[in-house]
């Protein structure tokens, strides 16, 4: 089962006509990519790292396998197919506070969760006649983990709630701060704000296929990224939810919400919290059908694939959604068990959430 969020108070509004997208198993823009004479497509498969990048790592170029179809899987998670990829460097975190407030001090940039609400702007993309909400409920804000009694594990209302002045500044309600946490991953991050801070970077988001490659840290593919169990031998790799979901949380891995970055130890990249923590953005849309037809293609056909040209969610088909992946604190065994590298989610793209953020690549 997914966390599958709507977003904040505009897509309880918005509606938006999402065509069926077309596929395209693209490319990578400035990725090399050649025909060979016996007729193979060959890309830039560099092993080794061309030169040494400061708060990066290098994930070589080659043939991987993505998806999955073993027990733990979603639907949406197979059929295992092969791709080809360039190598890229990725961020060994997630973007912290600090890197995101470094941002923020060199251009002033407001994050979607921070910035007034246009009503005029809004109602050009509803229905005619929709009726304006009260101003009370049309301000700046997000979304909060906030765990009630549950009735059962079908009603996201029970634990997730709209609260006005959740930021990446005040990320459980205007009453909270960021203080002593410069090394927590930055939440609250919409689509639009990741992309920003990657622009200013000079990086930018990971396809789906990149983040599920980098996630296994170049082990053979398992149901979970560090092998076939989500403990062993009793240890705990990642920050995850045990205990009674969504309000039983017994912390038996160190932490009861986010965890400051290089908690754990990294992947076999050298990667830190790639599961757990907080789900991390990819530029892909989300399709559930995105592997059907990646292995469709073929091998030759999905060179470097940054998925289909457009989203649909059959949960919401009017709602534009990107791909989110890895998990986050809130992954439990018992609701969302989405701790593993093949795992995916269907996020709005207006969506800042509690446990949502990214990390950057580079070519």
């Amino acid at each position: 089962m997914q966390h599958n969020l709507l977003s904040p108070f505009k897509n309880l509004l918005i509606v938006l006509l999402i065509s069926v997208a077309c596929w395209q198993c693209q490319q990578v823009e400035s990725q090399p990519v050649e025909e060979r004479s016996d007729g193979e497509v060959s890309v830039g498969l560099e092993e080794k790292s061309p030169e040494k990048v400061d708060g990066m790592v290098w994930i070589p170029g080659g043939v991987y396998r993505v998806g999955s179809e073993d027990k733990h899987a979603n639907k949406s998670e197979g059929p295992s197919h092969e791709v080809k990829v360039s190598g890229f460097y990725m961020d060994e975190t997630e973007v912290t506070n600090d890197e995101f407030r470094e941002f923020v001090d060199a251009t002033g940039y407001l994050t979607v969760a921070e910035r007034p609400v246009d009503w005029e702007e809004i109602k050009q993309q509803l229905p005619p006649g929709t009726p304006k909400p009260h101003d009370s409920i049309l301000q700046p804000g997000s979304m909060i983990f906030q765990p009630g009694p549950t009735s059962n594990l079908y009603d996201i209302s029970q634990w997730w709630a709209w609260k006005i002045g959740a930021d990446w500044q005040h990320p459980h309600g205007p009453n909270s701060d960021i203080k002593n946490m410069g090394d927590y991953p930055v939440v609250h991050i919409a689509f639009e704000d990741a992309q920003a801070y990657a622009k200013w970077a000079g990086k930018r988001l990971p396809t789906e296929a990149e983040w599920e490659i980098a996630a296994r840290g170049g082990e053979p593919a398992k149901p979970f990224a560090w092998g076939d169990k989500l403990t062993p031998m009793g240890e705990y790799l990642a920050n995850f939810f045990q205990g009674t979901f969504p309000d039983g949380n017994t912390a038996l891995d160190g932490y009861g919400n986010s965890a400051p970055v290089k908690s754990y130890s990294p992947n076999g990249y050298g990667l830190y919290d790639m599961i757990g923590n907080v789900w991390e953005w990819t530029s892909d849309w989300y399709r559930p059908d995105t592997h059907v037809q990646n292995k469709q293609a073929g091998l030759k056909g999905c060179i470097n694939p940054n998925g289909p040209s457009t989203s649909y969610d059959p949960q919401e088909p009017l709602v534009p959604k990107r791909v989110t992946k890895g998990g986050s604190f809130l992954c439990s065994e018992e609701y969302c068990s989405n701790y593993r590298p093949s795992a995916r989610m269907a996020t709005a793209y207006d969506s800042g959430q509690e446990h949502l953020g990214f990390r950057c690549v580079k070519n």
